[in-house]
């Protein structure tokens, strides 16, 4: 009977599995089939190639470098702000890069290392020269008798934009070189706050700088055009060249006219423009980093020509010539001074074709000069 059972059973397991094997292969027939991953392409989207590479942001990063070309998407209004890397320029003194890139090897490739070197080359040739030559003036004695050179307005508006440039021109030293003078000497941090308040100070005496510069183009323009005295005056390279003391000039001689227009005028009317347009305070300028990068090089290389220039004028008005500070200090001057340095003011001021005395101040230490008075 166990025997018959266990038969029984035998034969319907045998049946069950004959049965199951043809729905198995049904099943396996009814499968789908695998569908292959997409083929990547070089116009893909960064959705589309996470499909058919995942973690490849390849067209992420392609947007972002082509973004001076084609800006992406932004909710954000303004200029640019779609644009992450600007588009490939080549600026004068670098290669076809970025924009960005461009600016800096122009920065530190040219404007830094040879502005400063113009820098140091004009104080080392001053200090040779003093070495060599000592103050100049002083051979015509004092007569006791002044003649007012400067008036009190002239000498506001001097010693006003005098001062602005001077903030201007250490804080813009400190800014552009300080890296490499300051910054081991007193350490990143307190030269990160120098640098801040630096940065703030030149740009809060900036407009001062403007202002004072147009009052001082209209004040002494009328004295600084060319004559055929300055001719005379370059030729002889105002007397260093064959002897025979200075050459006569007028209230400025062609070297003091030229400071004037090329040392001072010219440079100094690009480099309020340009600090304008850095500032943003010329509409329609300043708000693409492309315009702004160009201001930044155009405001170096007139501020590293200007502040050159300078340092031979503050020399030649502080300890290069004898008398020259005190005439910007109290307005007045010797007439011996006078003479020796600019005759043919000095012969009009006898003559009564120009006033000894402009102003109501009065002449220190002396007496006016006995001529006509305005």
């Amino acid at each position: 009977m166990r025997q018959a059972t266990l038969g029984l059973g035998l034969v319907l397991a045998l049946a069950g599995t004959a049965g199951a094997q043809p729905a198995a292969a049904g099943a396996v027939a009814s499968a789908p089939a695998a569908v292959a991953a997409p083929e990547p392409k070089p116009d893909d989207t960064n959705a589309q190639r996470a499909k058919s590479q995942p973690g490849n942001n390849a067209p992420f990063w392609r947007a972002v470098r082509e973004s001076g070309q084609q800006q992406g998407y932004t909710s954000l209004p303004g200029a640019e702000k779609g644009t992450l890397i600007q588009s490939f320029v080549q600026y004068p003194g670098s290669r076809l890069t970025t924009a960005g890139e461009a600016w800096r090897q122009v920065r530190n490739q040219w404007i830094i290392p040879y502005g400063g070197s113009l820098l140091l080359i004009a104080v080392l040739a001053l200090a040779i020269f003093y070495k060599t030559k000592g103050p100049l003036g002083g051979h015509h004695a004092d007569t006791g008798r002044k003649i007012e050179r400067f008036t009190p307005f002239e000498r506001a508006a001097h010693w006003a934009n005098a001062g602005a440039f001077v903030a201007l021109a250490v804080s813009g030293i400190v800014m552009a070189f300080g890296k490499f003078f300051l910054l081991p000497v007193i350490g990143s941090t307190l030269f990160g706050w120098l640098t801040f308040l630096l940065k703030n100070v030149h740009n809060f005496v900036g407009p001062l700088f403007a202002v004072s510069l147009l009052i001082v183009i209209v004040t002494f323009i009328k004295d600084n055009i060319a004559n055929s005295a300055d001719f005379v005056w370059l030729k002889r390279a105002g007397g260093m060249l064959g002897g025979g003391g200075e050459v006569p000039s007028h209230r400025f001689n062609a070297g003091e006219k030229g400071m004037f227009w090329w040392g001072v005028t010219v440079p100094g009317i690009v480099i309020v423009a340009s600090g304008l347009v850095l500032d943003k305070l010329v509409p329609g300028f300043g708000e693409l980093r492309g315009e702004m990068q160009i201001a930044h090089m155009v405001h170096a290389v007139a501020a590293m020509v200007m502040m050159t220039a300078l340092i031979g004028h503050i020399y030649m008005g502080t300890i290069g010539v004898k008398g020259a500070l005190g005439a910007m200090k109290t307005g007045w001057v010797d007439e011996g001074w006078a003479k020796e340095h600019h005759e043919l003011w000095y012969d009009d001021v006898k003559a009564g074709k120009i006033p000894a005395q402009r102003s109501g101040q009065p002449a220190p230490g002396g007496v006016a000069s006995p001529v006509a008075r305005a």
